[in-house]
């Protein structure tokens, strides 16, 4: 679930699995990383190309976030 600025939730098909994937696959918090997670979501969600730059913004703190909960779970041998 996305909430934007103006607090409108948005349920998004398949975001758990792309972050996972994009982490196992080593891909570093980036405008590079948010806009292939929207790709990704393009497959079974509509994201109008006026809310693209938004989206943007928002997946990349998700997926920052995404990436901070795994760092802090990994156990450090």
């Amino acid at each position: 679930m996305l909430r934007f600025f103006d607090n409108t939730q948005i349920a998004i098909i398949g975001l758990d699995e792309i972050l996972a994937n994009l982490y196992i696959e080593g891909r570093q918090v980036s405008i590079d990383t948010a806009e292939e997670i929207v790709k990704r979501l393009e497959v079974k969600n509509h994201i109008p190309a006026s809310a693209r730059k938004e989206y943007r913004y928002l997946l990349m703190k998700e997926y920052r976030e995404y990436v901070e909960a795994q760092t802090k779970n990994s156990v450090k041998i």
